[in-house]
């Protein structure tokens, strides 16, 4: 049982091995630099300050008054004010249909944003050039198709326009043709970093993640093979234990393979820890699925229509300084707004355009919509499911446990009342499952350099492990290789002297 064990585990080592030695590879860069992404944060300070339309510009918008809105917010775009909105997601409506829905209002003209003019792309990334602090122009803009950055935003926001400012960070933004939103944002550090950290890590070449159902198939059956080589790479040590002459248990093995086995059998858990959680966040077959947070967002923000929300924007007739963003924030099926202003600095208005911080009272009658409150806490540092490791959360925040059979956590911020997170029994399996087990966040290594301090040799054995693994089963195979040819040499030889005709030749 043994042998056919091993050769399949050489083999898959010589293949899969080397995959996921490129995955502990990427894995390194992966602890300092993710891949391009473009923060709400980072979206905001490229606005604009929002100039307020005329009293009878949202008069003019073409939209029913009784459509109900998941969001609707003012900004401003090429020197314009706009409305965008989003409508409630309506399960009994075709996606194709929901889709068509105008997304965006130019308040000028009263008219739905169209295909972006180049004109009106090139002073969106004016502005967001200026207002972001980019140290130089634009170099080149132009309409462009999908590419390595834009494989997550190119089909909803197509066409995009990359614009490239001439600065010595190298900066290029991707601005929707759609919609005029600035959608991507990356530098020559980030893409440089990403080619050698998140594609290999994710196997995110563009030219297999613009399918996404292959490039999942491919990630989940990959993830399986190195979870078996794992396995096996686990059974065949054990099994290759051997009991000395002093009556200790060690390797039989000498040099390299000593080092392999060795390692294999400390660290072999840890690598299958590793390669089994990447395949959990591809939730393979839904047993991880949760919609806590699309569910309890709907409910606590609870329905308004665009007639509320078209009255309350109406009524701010002064926004404070700074302000780039004027967006809508229900709660409890009331209608409230937020001046958000490009620090992220927010103020609350209710629907009469008075400001209206948020106050307990109010989140918790919000709150008595759906299943009973076991506590309602202002969180001003982390908790176990709620903390900031690479990227930065906002507190404080509002953290409410439902009294209801999946025990869930509401996240909700303090300032807007809007849903941050949420996490139902599934969502808190997937948090220890992926992040626990693929970034090691437990709440006793959250604290940096704690973390790499432990993480760096960890991953260096890992490492090591799947490297000596290739290696060995490369240089078996050309041992094989060398043996066959021998093998058939001397055949050939004695062939020759055995042929008759060879010896009547000789004759």
């Amino acid at each position: 049982m043994l042998r056919p064990i091993l050769f399949l585990h050489r083999w898959l080592g010589i293949s899969v091995g080397l995959l996921m030695r490129v995955w502990c590879l990427s894995g390194f860069v992966m602890m300092y630099v993710d891949y391009p992404l473009l923060t709400a944060a980072e979206q905001l300070q490229g606005l604009a300050p929002l100039q307020l339309p005329g009293a009878d510009a949202l008069d003019r918008i073409d939209l029913p008054s009784d459509t109900p809105l998941s969001s609707a917010k003012l900004e401003m775009m090429a020197g314009r004010p706009v409305l965008r909105v989003t409508p409630v997601i309506d399960p009994a409506r075709p996606i194709a249909q929901m889709r068509a829905t105008p997304n965006g209002y130019d308040l000028s003209t009263g008219q739905a944003i169209g295909a972006l003019p180049p004109p009106d792309a090139r002073a969106v990334g004016e502005t967001f050039g200026r207002q972001s602090g980019v140290a130089g122009g634009i170099a080149a803009a132009a309409v462009t198709g999908m590419d390595q950055w834009t494989v997550q935003t190119f089909r909803r926001n197509q066409p995009l326009y990359r614009i490239d400012y001439a600065d010595r960070s190298g900066t290029t933004i991707y601005v929707a043709g759609n919609s005029g939103e600035v959608v991507q944002q990356t530098t020559r550090f980030e893409r440089f970093w990403g080619w050698l950290g998140a594609v290999p890590h994710w196997l995110y070449p563009t030219i297999l993640r613009q399918d996404g159902a292959l490039w999942d198939k491919v990630v989940v059956w990959t993830s399986l093979t190195g979870c078996f080589l794992t396995v096996t790479g686990l059974w065949v040590g054990i099994a290759r234990l051997r009991r000395r002459r002093d009556g200790s248990i060690g390797s039989p093995y000498r040099g390299l393979w000593w080092w392999h086995h060795i390692f294999g059998l400390f660290f072999g858990i840890l690598t299958l820890t590793w390669v089994a959680s990447g395949l959990f966040s591809m939730n393979p077959w839904g047993f991880l699925d949760s919609m806590a947070g699309f569910a309890e967002r709907q409910r606590l923000a609870g329905q308004v229509s665009w007639g509320q929300v078209r009255e309350a924007m109406a009524r701010i007739d002064r926004l404070p300084a700074g302000t780039v963003r004027l967006e809508s924030a229900p709660l409890g099926g009331q209608t409230y707004l937020i001046a958000i202003g490009a620090n992220g600095a927010m103020t609350r208005f209710d629907s009469r355009g008075r400001p209206a911080p948020l106050q307990q009272s109010t989140l918790s009658q919000a709150l008595h919509n759906g299943p009973p409150i076991a506590s309602l806490d202002l969180l001003r540092d982390a908790d176990a499911y709620y903390y900031q490791h690479k990227f930065s959360l906002k507190f404080p925040v509002w953290r409410a446990i439902l009294n209801d059979r999946e025990a869930t956590r509401l996240y909700i911020d303090a300032d807007s009342g809007t849903l941050i997170r949420a996490f139902d029994s599934n969502g808190r399996s997937f948090q220890w499952l992926q992040d626990g087990l693929h970034s090691l966040d437990f709440p006793i290594l959250r604290s940096r350099p704690l973390w790499d301090i432990v993480v760096l040799p960890l991953l260096t054995a890992v490492t090591f492990v799947c490297g000596t693994g290739t290696w060995m089963g490369l240089r078996k195979v050309a041992r094989d290789i060398r043996t066959v040819r021998r093998r058939r040499r001397r055949r050939a030889k004695y062939n020759t002297l055995d042929n008759p005709a060879h010896e009547g030749a000789n004759a």
